[in-house]
């Protein structure tokens, strides 16, 4: 955890000076392309001579600056300040000041630079109010669009952040039914004395460290998770031996494709929870392949017709999280059909792991 801490610091610090960098870039642009294209802006009518002519340029050049502080002044202040606030008014009377203000600087540097010749009010306000309504607008406009373009990148953040934790809470969920289920497993082991029983502990060590810390990360291998759904099946076809008939087939095209991890184990789970017991002739058939960056999972069991039959208050919770964590996790990348049909439980489950 230290060590990613500086690497965030230093996109955020690179960010940041990537945003400085393009708006100098983007005002240096403004301020030389009138002099690339040779734009004679606000310049009296009569002729100039070469000092004049000198000290317009400086002028014109200066004059940019205070259209920059006025682009930020309002972005930066009178927008958060007062427009975002709906104080109009106070927001229309700062925006009158800056266009005074404007004009007063340009007044003195004119005065200052250009003594020999007369200051025109009616003609700096005619060449200076367009400039200062463009950089009002040009500033409202970046200011929106940035604050927007944020405000969703907030958003998306903590919607991130709550599917996360929800992810988290929903596999909480499925770990203790898991672990009640491979128990027993053992207390009928240990009740029938089996040799099996020394392995099968080890088995379970195994699939507790799967549990532990495999499922930490966001996605694992599907020949990792194949062969933690095959060692609880194991273990199952140990407790059951021959009264139930249990069918398995597992294709893997790609070891290297991926998959949340535990998503598929309630499915199994449920099959033996509800396939097993008071039901003649019991059949568990499992298939999952992979082809093509793609996933097909079919679980069939026998279930109890029995309406009256009394289930305990765990029933369905397991399919319930698979459920929402599907949606939440693929959306509309997969296609998960769960019916009933002629004493069947059927679930066919296709998703794409490439996404």
């Amino acid at each position: 955890m230290q060590t990613a801490r500086p690497k965030t610091m230093t996109i955020n610090f690179s960010n940041k000076w990537m945003k400085l960098t393009l708006h100098i870039l983007v005002w240096v642009v403004l301020i030389t392309l009138p002099y690339i294209l040779n734009v004679n802006r606000g310049r009296p009518p009569r002729s100039l001579t070469h000092y004049e002519e000198t000290q317009f340029i400086r002028l014109n050049f200066i004059s940019y600056f205070y259209w920059i502080a006025i682009f930020y002044l309002n972005s930066m202040i009178l927008i958060p300040a007062f427009f975002y606030r709906k104080k109009y008014l106070l927001y229309a009377l700062f925006f009158v000041a800056s266009l005074l203000m404007a004009i007063t600087i340009h007044a003195l540097l004119f005065r200052n630079l250009l003594p020999d010749l007369d200051f025109n009010l009616g003609r700096t306000l005619w060449f200076n109010t367009p400039t200062f309504l463009l950089t009002i607008a040009a500033s409202t406009a970046f200011t929106m669009v940035s604050d927007r373009i944020s405000e969703e990148k907030r958003v998306l953040q903590r919607e991130q952040e709550n599917m996360k934790t929800e992810l988290s809470f929903l596999r909480s969920q499925i770990s203790p039914h898991f672990i009640f289920n491979v128990l027993n497993n053992i207390v009928a082991l240990v009740r029938l004395k089996s040799n099996e029983l020394e392995p099968t502990v080890m088995k379970l060590s195994g699939l507790m460290q799967y549990m532990l810390y495999e499922t930490d990360e966001e996605k694992v291998s599907i020949k990792t998770e194949t062969e933690y759904l095959q060692a609880y099946i194991d273990l199952q076809k140990q407790r059951f031996g021959k009264k139930v008939s249990i069918e398995t087939n597992i294709a893997i095209k790609s070891e290297f494709d991926e998959i949340e991890p535990m998503l598929l184990i309630p499915f199994i789970e449920n099959a033996f929870k509800h396939g097993v017991g008071m039901i003649q002739n019991p059949q568990i058939f499992i298939d999952l392949k992979t082809e093509d960056e793609k996933l097909t999972f079919v679980v069939r069991n026998k279930y109890s017709l029995d309406e009256h039959e009394v289930k305990d208050a765990a029933s369905g919770i397991g399919l319930a999280n698979v459920s929402r964590r599907l949606n939440l996790l693929y959306g509309n990348n997969h296609h998960l059909a769960v019916e009933k049909n002629d004493g069947w439980f059927n679930v066919n489950l296709t998703l794409k792991l490439a996404i």
